[in-house]
């Protein structure tokens, strides 16, 4: 029995099933995605998406989509499902869908008449290739099935319109055809594991809209290319396998190929492998790097997201080498003591202030989840450690500079530092001009962990001059933050003015290995935290008594920042709130963070399926959004599955 199944009923409700989105990825940055019937409601969406490093080196849609037609006694069966503009669904095929299931790959059958046919699909982990085995169960007479490629040649933050320019012819290639609508493009490769006929029909189907995208307030109609069509016969028992690839693939080969992918798989059969499965698909290798895409479908990498998601997503998993190998690309990434933000395919950012200070507790947690010692982590790392101190506290580009308080300032008019980036009509909307206080908190606990190391490494000098600093920024972390008739600690701090809506970001002060507060203090603000803004799927980004909070996270662009946060939640801040819970209440803790974890096992099935998503609304029913698949939400809960299965009272 398959962990994740879809009935009939639900398939053919598409303001049901057209919510579940799914997601295949490789190594070298290319995926498949769409919903789980087949029909693509994002521009993102595609059947193989890959990187075009002749065009931008960013992610283009090749293939967006297969019509598969079933033919029998000359009467057509079309399997597909297009939304056109006007709201207008065709042809309608889903009605087929017997039934969903996840292992051991997606798998689609569809009941025509006395047919049934299955379809499942897998994508290759080394070549940017997507299989899909089309397999008759049940026929009663001679069965034909024809496919029609649609074809979109487009990065996937845009969407094409039919035009003049493109390439309309093809080339043979063995069981099927080459495309390469526009100069610049890998040709993509449409071949089946039989022989089969070809016909070239050029044409273009025009307004095929994209409903998240409408949803979201972006441009949502796009014309898709057909070149032809493949028609081939197909038996009873037979299966068929279908190969899109930048590459050609030898067609008696592609039947032991789809096999061997498969196999190469974590399980989807409980609610831990879909976590453990979808860990995997945010690593991506290429050009000598190894990095952490954020999430999908629209982040590139990024080292915020990477330092956050790095212990759950390898080290809870043993993969110590692949954890290395992100940080030392992060490494040769940097200017300055700052990592990039993002890295794009055609640019780098450097404006995330907290990114660096991720670094130490990154390493921090390596120490905890390994079997790794003091002298290891400062052979690897002392001399880039030393680097983001110094270049800190003497000052770096965005006005990020010690006072002479020892506490970190970081800001300027029109950037948004932390991880609270979003913005609406170009201009942020929580820019924490200031002493952002989970910057501070991630400050001292960088200080005091490098301060470790020194003195473990028998260096009394360099140890005593961090621990003296650190030790300043912790009085001047209590003098500038707390409000002792409040209880908790302000958000940010800009010269007079202090900030204390209640936000999740002083929960940090709590968490990390360090904390410049006194157990009270700590205890205090954990517990203004979880009464405000503790929910089964995060914690949110504003408390609910505050006028500015906002419920609900979808709309508009401009809806959707003013949301993020100041009210939605996010379920990696309850990595942080699980570590708080640990440091202040011990094994008391355990049965509440074990039931708030198990409480994510719904959302396999929500909208990435398997995964988690970004954000989930603030009020109930807390409907998922954001990135249908977010790196530091999956890597949270599995570093929180570690923590309920390691935890130990010895300090």
């Amino acid at each position: 029995m398959s962990y994740i199944v879809y009935e009939k009923s639900q398939l053919i409700n598409l303001g049901y099933s057209l919510r579940k989105e799914l997601l295949r990825t490789n190594r070298a940055g290319s995926y498949a995605s769409t919903t789980i019937i087949g029909c693509n409601t994002r521009k993102y969406h595609g059947l193989l998406v890959t990187p075009q490093p002749g065009v931008d080196g960013g992610n283009h849609v090749l293939l967006s989509t297969l019509d598969e037609t079933v033919i029998q006694h000359n009467a057509e069966f079309n399997l597909a499902l297009h939304k056109f503009k006007g709201d207008v669904y065709l042809p309608r095929g889903h009605k087929y869908i017997r039934d969903f299931t996840s292992e051991p790959t997606p798998k689609l059958t569809y009941r025509v008449g006395g047919v049934v046919l299955t379809k499942e699909h897998v994508f290759s982990q080394k070549e940017d290739r997507m299989l899909i085995r089309y397999t008759l169960q049940e026929a009663h007479s001679p069965t034909v099935l024809r496919f029609k490629p649609f074809l979109a040649f487009r990065s996937v933050h845009g969407l094409t319109r039919a035009n003049v320019n493109f390439d309309n012819r093809y080339r043979e290639a063995r069981n099927g055809i080459s495309v390469q609508m526009y100069p610049g493009y890998t040709p993509l490769f449409l071949q089946f594991s039989k022989e089969v006929e070809y016909v070239h029909v050029p044409d273009w189907y025009y307004d095929i809209e994209y409903s998240k995208e409408k949803e979201r307030g972006y441009e949502s109609l796009e014309d898709l290319y057909t070149p032809g069509f493949f028609e081939v016969p197909i038996k009873r028992g037979e299966s068929l396998i279908f190969s899109a690839g930048t590459s050609e693939a030898a067609p008696g080969g592609l039947k032991r190929m789809f096999t061997i992918e498969t196999g190469k798989r974590t399980p989807r059969d409980s609610y831990l492998h879909c976590l453990e499965n979808s860990a995997q698909q945010f690593i991506l290798e290429r050009e000598g790097r190894v990095e952490v895409v954020a999430g999908f479908p629209w982040y590139a990498a990024s080292a915020r997201e990477a330092l956050i998601s790095l212990p759950g997503i390898l080290l809870s998993q043993g993969e110590e080498d692949m954890f290395h190998a992100v940080l030392e690309s992060l490494v040769r990434e940097m200017d300055g003591p700052l990592f990039p933000s993002f890295v794009d395919a055609q640019s780098k950012h450097y404006n995330a202030v907290d990114a660096p200070l991720w670094f130490f507790w990154t390493l921090q947690q390596y120490l905890k989840m390994s079997e790794a010692g003091h002298a290891e982590v400062w052979k690897r790392y002392s001399i880039v450690m030393e680097r983001i101190l110094e270049g800190f506290a003497d000052g770096t580009r965005y006005n990020i500079r010690m006072l002479e308080n020892g506490l970190l300032y970081a800001g300027e008019p029109d950037n948004a530092l932390t991880w609270m980036n979003a913005r609406a009509e170009g201009q942020p909307i929580t820019p924490r001009i200031g002493l952002p206080v989970e910057v501070n908190a991630l400050w001292y606990n960088a200080l005091m962990f490098f301060a470790e190391l020194a003195s473990t490494m028998g260096l009394a000098d360099k140890a005593g001059h961090w621990e003296q600093l650190a030790r300043r920024s912790a009085t001047s972390f209590i003098h500038q933050f707390w409000k002792e008739d409040k209880g908790y600690l302000a958000d940010y701090v800009n010269g007079a003015y202090h900030d204390f809506s209640i936000r999740p970001n002083q929960v940090f002060a709590v968490s990390l290995p360090y904390s410049p507060l006194p157990e009270e203090m700590q205890k205090s603000v954990l517990d203004v935290v979880t009464r405000d803004l503790l929910t089964e799927r995060g914690l949110r980004t504003l408390s609910p008594t505050n006028p500015a909070y906002k419920g609900h996270s979808h709309g508009s662009e401009s809806e959707r920042g003013l949301a993020y946060h100041n009210g939605t939640a996010y379920p990696w801040l309850m990595g942080a709130w699980s570590d708080a819970m640990l440091n202040i209440y011990g094994k008391g803790a355990l049965s509440k963070l074990r039931k708030l974890f198990q409480g994510f096992e719904v959302t396999m099935m929500e909208a990435g399926i398997g995964t988690v998503s970004e954000v989930y609304d603030g009020d109930p029913p807390q409907e998922p959004g954001g990135a249908f698949s977010y790196a530091p939400s999956v890597g949270e809960l599995l570093r929180m599955n570690w923590l309920l299965n390691n935890y130990s009272d010895k300090k």
